[in-house]
């Protein structure tokens, strides 16, 4: 198979499998749902998911946020690890959507990566999922899933992205960074698969024999 042919390949089959998938971090509206990104880093969405219902129940909107102390929220999120740079970051971006959004979070990808705390992975998730503006969020599943089925060197995630991009259409991004993320843990994780065992890196190069290093996001 030729990379396109690979690439409508695992359209379909990801279709098959997870034909509904669903935003794996609780939220509600795009600002809970920023705020809910912006604590996955370098942390589960699992335990992200343990931790926002106690802090929305407090503060869901950027005015209940900023009435909070920075140690308040703090507390509150210290599981999800980073918590005193997470906490801040929190604070002073809910600050900034009250002075210069009136309380909305905006819907440029410039103007979301200048909040504190918002990377562009964090700024393409809401952007796609809460606005439906067109981005293709790149984690460390799709950045590993990309380069062991032949989609991007590997170089960084901004090349994994930008590939990604060019092989699959513009209207599918929004379902299948889910569905890639979601076949990731369950097929083809970082310890679970090396190219060579998971369904689709069989479908896909029924003939390889070596394991494939993949570079890290």
């Amino acid at each position: 198979m030729n990379k396109k042919e690979r690439a409508s390949h695992i359209l379909n089959r990801l279709e098959e499998l997870y034909p509904r998938p669903e935003i794996p971090l609780y939220h509600e509206d795009p600002y809970t749902l920023l705020i809910a990104v912006l604590l996955s880093a370098q942390c589960t969405d699992e335990r992200v998911n343990k931790i926002t219902p106690s802090l929305f129940k407090k503060a869901k909107t950027p005015q209940k946020m900023v009435n909070l102390k920075v140690k308040e929220i703090e507390d509150i999120i210290r599981p999800c690890g980073l918590a005193p740079r997470k906490a801040k970051a929190i604070f002073d971006l809910s600050q900034i959507l009250l002075d210069k959004y009136d309380g909305e979070v905006p819907q440029g990808l410039d103007e979301l990566e200048e909040l504190p705390g918002v990377g562009h992975k964090t700024a393409s998730v809401v952007l796609i999922q809460a606005f439906d503006t067109p981005a293709f969020p790149v984690d460390t599943h799709i950045h590993r899933l990309a380069q062991r089925w032949g989609l991007s060197s590997g170089k960084n995630v901004k090349v994994t992205e930008e590939a990604l991009k060019k092989v699959f259409p513009k209207e599918s991004w929004a379902k299948l960074h889910l569905q890639i993320i979601y076949y990731g843990r369950e097929y083809c994780s970082a310890r679970g698969c090396d190219g060579t065992t998971c369904p689709l890196c069989q479908e896909l190069y029924p003939k390889r024999k070596k394991p494939v290093k993949t570079q890290k996001a």
